[in-house]
């Protein structure tokens, strides 16, 4: 074989490799996606339902209700149209209140409630992440173009 031919091989050999390597990690970062949507968008049927997505707004005031086991929440998850229901096992974070900003990362269940992996909650008072305040502002332009027929 000439040596044309095995630098031919060897470029063909390295092409295939960087091929590879690259349909691994984009397989690896679309698994890894986790994408964000309101409790509205949920209910329209625009969330993934065989995925884990996030979900966020505010944490619906008398809501909250805490098993006998101290690590089980219930509660409800709000953008001010609409409402889902969120089931958390495990510590909340302190700054976790009703009426407060919150992202929770999980699942649907077939019940129709979202069961939470992660909870997150605001850190100070000004902040609330920039998709549950996007989302509540939508919700709220959405209640205020609908009317209600006479």
């Amino acid at each position: 074989m000439k040596a044309r031919h095995k630098k031919l091989i060897l470029i063909g050999v390295v092409v295939a490799a960087l091929g590879a390597v690259a349909a691994l990690v984009l397989n690896a970062f679309q698994s890894n996606l986790v994408f964000f949507f309101s409790p509205t968008q949920v209910v329209n049927g625009e969330a993934p339902k065989e995925r884990a997505f996030r979900i966020g707004g505010l944490v619906e005031d008398g809501s909250l209700r805490r098993e006998a086991d101290g690590v089980t929440a219930h509660f409800r998850i709000t953008d001010t149209a609409q409402t889902i229901p969120v089931t958390y096992k495990g510590l909340l974070p302190d700054l976790f209140k009703e009426g407060k900003g919150v992202v929770a990362e999980g699942r649907m269940n077939s019940s129709g409630v979202f069961v939470a992996e992660q909870v997150l909650a605001k850190h100070d008072e000004n902040y609330m992440p920039p998709e549950a305040a996007s989302a509540l502002e939508q919700a709220q332009k959405a209640q205020k173009t609908v009317v209600a027929p006479k």
